[in-house]
């Protein structure tokens, strides 16, 4: 049971839950592939000239490592969900950072995607309540449907 199902109301339904997207993770593969191709370039030269090279070569591989299991902590402690009452988001393991916006108290929802994010279907959520709160949530699947059932949930009769 995750932290949505966790903290309906009373009568609340989950009518969408959203993900992160995937090429979340292109960036980590990326460092650490090319760190792996300059680790198996300079075993195969095995020169004093390349000795830095190797060294440099595993840093990059260890970043990339480091920096994919980041993201893959984040894509499986990161929950977003629409529900017939609020607007839900949950961000993080140790530092948690959520929002909880009942739906009539949200203004906006804005949507913001890269040239790579309209082919791949991701993008950032901003969502803008009264009062001054605006969060942004990036690396969500399909967006454009969370803001659309953001919409139709508001404009449904309660």
């Amino acid at each position: 049971m995750g932290y949505v199902e966790q903290n309906l109301m009373p009568g609340e339904q989950v009518v969408l839950k959203a993900k992160l997207h995937w090429a979340m993770f292109l960036g980590p593969a990326i460092i650490a592939g090319i760190g792996f191709l300059l680790l198996m370039a300079s075993a195969a030269s095995r020169t004093e000239a390349t000795a830095g090279i190797s060294c440099l070569a595993g840093l990059v591989f260890l970043l990339g490592l480091v920096y994919a299991f980041r993201a893959v902590i984040s894509y499986f402690t990161t929950e977003f969900a629409v529900t017939n009452k609020r607007v839900l988001a949950k961000t993080g393991l140790l530092r948690r950072r959520s929002l909880e916006l009942l739906l009539g108290k949200v203004e906006s929802i804005g949507v913001s995607q890269p040239i790579l994010g309209r082919i791949l279907n991701y993008g950032t959520i901003v969502v803008v309540g009264t009062g001054g709160t605006k969060e942004g949530f990036p690396n969500i699947a399909a967006p454009m449907d969370f803001r659309k059932r953001v919409h139709i949930q508001i404009a449904e009769p309660a």
